[in-house]
């Protein structure tokens, strides 16, 4: 019988409504879930480790791979590359594993056109003042910059309509186990099981 193959999740929200929270606490629970390693251009810092971490590669190698289509998405951030390796997704996937990229909503809208099979969720926020609290309460940002990222998410959640669910972080283990439920969903979806058992059928 074929392998089933496994699954990409791309979680995508605002900032400030936890996404990487969330992303850490599925992976505790749901060890099997691979996370996405990104390639970057940036120098390692201490402690992290080349294909752990990060790809690292020079800005030539990666502008080579953006050349080559072999990013699923990419951007260019504080005069370095970031982007997802559509290699390592697809092995991934292919040995029946699930793998999760947690990205913001720009990033996630590419990759949908890229692998529309992917499996992607939006996470909400309760409400816009919760997600203001979330943000003024980091203590990193100008009230300035606060209302630039409001003014930015009011722009994001309009975009909810492009994803295939959309679930809510008022508590960190409640989103979480509604992440599970739509993982065990979609691994029981007919389309993705109906070439498994298509020789159960099949006449010798």
């Amino acid at each position: 019988m074929k392998k089933e193959k496994g699954l990409l999740l791309v979680l995508s929200g605002p900032a400030g409504v936890g996404k990487g929270t969330v992303c850490g606490a599925l992976r505790q629970e749901e060890t099997s879930v691979q996370y996405s390693v990104s390639a970057t251009t940036r120098a390692p810092r201490a402690g992290e480790t080349d294909g752990v971490n990060y790809f690292f590669k020079t800005r030539e190698q990666f502008e080579k791979m953006i050349e080559q289509n072999e990013l699923l998405e990419w951007a260019e951030y504080v005069g370095n590359y970031y982007g997802t390796p559509i290699d390592y997704v697809k092995e991934t996937i292919n040995q029946g594993n699930d793998i999760i990229l947690e990205i913001e909503v720009q990033g996630a809208l590419k990759v949908r056109e890229r692998f529309p099979e992917g499996v992607f969720i939006f996470l909400m926020p309760p409400s816009l003042a919760e997600l203001r609290n979330r943000i003024v309460g980091r203590g990193t940002e100008t009230e300035d910059i606060i209302n630039k990222r409001m003014t930015v998410a009011r722009e994001e959640i309009d975009m909810m309509k492009k994803y295939d669910y959309v679930v809510e972080n008022d508590q960190v283990e409640l989103a979480v186990e509604r992440i599970k439920s739509i993982v065990t969903a979609e691994h029981c979806k007919r389309e993705r099981l109906i070439d498994k058992y298509k020789e159960l059928v099949e006449v010798n």
